[in-house]
């Protein structure tokens, strides 16, 4: 998609009607408490809306009327060709709606408008159609049984799913959920981040202009301490599913236990290894991916190349090509088309990207570019990406996950030494490798500790490849069809003939 200037955004944003009520049982509401926060833009601090601030009352309403819809079986029990003409209709009018979808998610969460409206906004709809598209083509088992009897094995909907998505990719991650949930025909609760609530808010609207039935898709906006935490101790909510960070991945797990042992499938944190070997085919295209691999939306990425992995080799003439290359990345109004790096998502990110860039000279690391803070007069966050040279794995900026545009150079001396250097985090979300011997890639891919490896490139893939995590960055898979048996439930029928 082509973007138009600055000015049209402007003008755009001056015809919306943002909206910020809580959407239950087809309909836009307040909270029962009538509580709203304001929802301020990053990118310029104007603004935005009043959003309803759910709470438990709220989840009582919402579980209850998603546990209504999928109980009547006014969705699960519709033919999968039907569910998925359905979902392809939603498709279509996210992207009907492209523009003013690309403006909230921008002007939300600080995203460059150019990202919003070519990656984003097409993403989510290519997710719900692709898992549209996949439903009526999955078929059920016949298991190997004596000719006197039948077995089969089926997937049922596993019921009601209460999906909490984070504040970087707000749609997307949101459509990476809803596809398959919708797809295999539960009722879902959607807690968007107080962060970013305003896409997640507008497509429910959608969803029902599509056909979906009033109670499948439920949004409640709020805070994760009050009506994300109600959500997961419910005990009429049968799965959770989460992105976000591993410490409330690992606090949702607990809810789970407290309450009715429902399913939690959980996309957390990552800190991933981009490893950079003497013989990697082409060395320039290896520093503009290490610059995009951090500064790429303002480096608030779970699989962010936040670790840099260079053969000792290489590393003088490699690093000033990485350094380079960051150069590119200037931060800029969100609202302009050749903004590459837009504004953080909140003062709150900013404290703490500046916190950990200090924390890194603290230690002992050399900042070899940027790390400040810019645009000040915009009244916008920003920062400028940064580059830690000098960096030990046993750092605070190597070990933790930042969400912001640092990253932090490590050398190694073999390809024993670089495995263990990318081994040694308790995350294990994705890597690269770049490398022209095929044995080395394989065999180094082969021993990561990582749900997604890639080679010669950062962040390849498409709604094909599962996503998601090995040690604490999560369990289960978004994408692919191994996304569906996060909302299903085996069924074992025996019958004696």
């Amino acid at each position: 998609m082509t973007t138009a200037p600055r000015q049209h955004w402007e003008q755009l944003f001056q015809g919306l009607n943002i909206e910020g009520r809580a959407f239950i049982d087809g309909q836009y509401c307040t909270s029962v408490s009538g509580e709203t926060f304001e929802c301020t833009s990053p990118v310029d601090g104007r603004q935005l809306a009043h959003i309803a601030s759910c709470d438990s009352a709220d989840a009582e309403r919402a579980v209850a009327a998603a546990r209504r819809s999928f109980d009547s079986g006014v969705w699960a029990n519709q033919a999968p060709a039907q569910r998925k003409r359905v979902l392809i209709a939603f498709a279509d009018l996210l992207l009907a709606n492209a523009e003013e979808l690309a403006l909230l998610e921008t002007l939300d969460m600080g995203k460059p408008i150019a990202d919003s409206l070519s990656i984003d906004i097409p993403a989510a709809a290519n997710a719900i159609r692709w898992n549209a598209e996949a439903i009526d083509k999955i078929y059920d088992e016949v298991a190997a049984t004596p000719s006197d009897q039948l077995g089969l094995v089926t997937r049922s909907p596993v019921g009601v799913v209460a999906a909490i998505v984070p504040w970087n990719f707000p749609l997307m991650m949101a459509c990476w959920k809803l596809g398959p949930a919708l797809a295999t025909g539960n009722s879902v609760i959607l807690k968007p981040s107080e962060k970013s609530p305003l896409t997640a808010i507008r497509i429910a609207q959608l969803a029902i202009e599509a056909g979906l039935p009033a109670g499948v898709l439920n949004v409640l906006p709020g805070y994760g301490h009050t009506v994300g935490k109600a959500l997961a101790l419910h005990m009429d909510v049968d799965t959770l599913v989460f992105t976000g960070s591993t410490r409330i991945a690992k606090q949702l797990m607990v809810y789970a236990g407290e309450s009715n042992m429902k399913r939690v499938w959980l996309e957390a944190g990552g800190k991933s290894p981009n490893i950079v070997f003497a013989d990697a085919p082409d060395l320039q295209a290896a520093a503009e991916a290490a610059a995009s691999a951090i500064a790429f939306n303002q480096g608030e990425v779970c699989i962010a190349g936040s670790r840099l992995l260079v053969e000792r080799s290489i590393k003088a003439r490699f690093l000033p090509m990485v350094v380079e290359a960051l150069k590119a990345w200037k931060p800029g109004h969100a609202l302009d088309p050749d903004t590459r790096v837009g504004a953080l998502v909140d003062t709150t990110q900013l404290d703490t990207v500046l916190g950990y860039i200090e924390a890194g000279k603290a230690d002992g690391a050399t900042l070899v570019i940027g790390g400040e803070r810019v645009l000040e007069d915009t009244c916008g966050v920003y920062v400028q990406p940064a580059i830690f040279d000098g960096v030990t794995n046993a750092m605070r900026i190597a070990r933790e996950e930042i969400f912001g545009p640092v990253l932090s150079v490590i050398t190694f001396d073999s390809a024993e030494e670089a495995i263990a250097i990318a081994n040694d985090s308790p995350f294990g979300l994705a890597a690269a490798v770049w490398t022209s011997n095929i044995s080395r890639a394989h065999n180094t891919a082969r021993a990561l500790r990582a749900g997604s490896v890639w080679v010669n490139q950062y962040d390849g893939g498409d709604m094909t490849a599962p996503f998601g995590g090995f040690k604490q960055s999560g369990n289960g898979r978004d994408k692919s069809l191994h996304a569906f048996d996060k909302y299903t439930e085996l069924k074992a029928t025996w019958i004696k003939l």
